[in-house]
């Protein structure tokens, strides 16, 4: 639960979110996920428990229909409300400050992960050229006929077909979602590792 619910706040934004008409607990949850822009959305194990302490304290009821409860504000959850304007005025607030940190938390997550990205590529590509520039500075073996190509010649066609193949299938992978800073990190340290056993096998 985001901070700026802390100390029974949510109870009251529940109340907030009833007085503007019946709602059930899915509804709640994709309202408060649409008040924080999507960063921010309870989970029904945080939303259904306190439903059903405010409806013991009888602040709220409910109504049930085909499987799915839909729960009212009651008089005395108005008089909650009205007692507490101060504090909803204030919880409003700092909902704002906390969607705006959000935001520019988000936007500063982005930015790593295409900063992230550009570097992976980058890796991919030069662990690509590597790979051949080995291969190309490596001693040329002795001539073969031409109609029966030697085993090595087949080996390095495979190996360029194996780098070729692996380099479209990760730029797919990266084109398919986003990535989080650890996957990506991880996803450099594989490529360093697996070029420098490269170099040692090639040298």
């Amino acid at each position: 639960m985001t901070a700026v619910f802390s100390h029974g706040r949510l109870r009251l934004y529940l109340l907030k979110l009833l007085d503007d008409g019946p709602k059930h607990g899915y509804e709640l949850i994709r309202l408060l996920e649409d008040r924080f822009l999507g960063l921010y959305a309870p989970s029904a194990g945080t939303i259904y428990p306190r439903l059903q302490r405010l409806e013991v304290e009888g602040l709220v009821s409910h109504t049930a229909a085909g499987g799915r409860k839909t729960y009212d504000i009651t008089d005395a959850g108005r008089a909650e409300l009205r007692q507490r304007a101060g504090e909803l005025t204030a919880l409003e607030t700092d909902i704002a400050a906390s969607v705006a940190d959000l935001s520019s938390l988000a936007g500063e997550i982005r930015s790593e992960v295409r900063g992230s990205v550009r570097d992976l590529k980058r890796e991919l590509s030069e662990a690509t050229r590597q790979t051949r520039r080995a291969r190309w500075e490596a001693p040329t073996p002795p001539p073969r006929p031409a109609s029966t190509p030697g085993p090595q010649a087949e080996l390095l066609d495979e190996l360029d077909q194996r780098l070729a193949a692996f380099t479209v299938e990760v730029g797919r992978l990266m084109r398919a979602r986003q990535f989080s800073d650890t996957q990506l990190r991880t996803a450099i340290r594989l490529l360093d590792g697996a070029l420098d056993g490269l170099r040692r096998l090639l040298r």
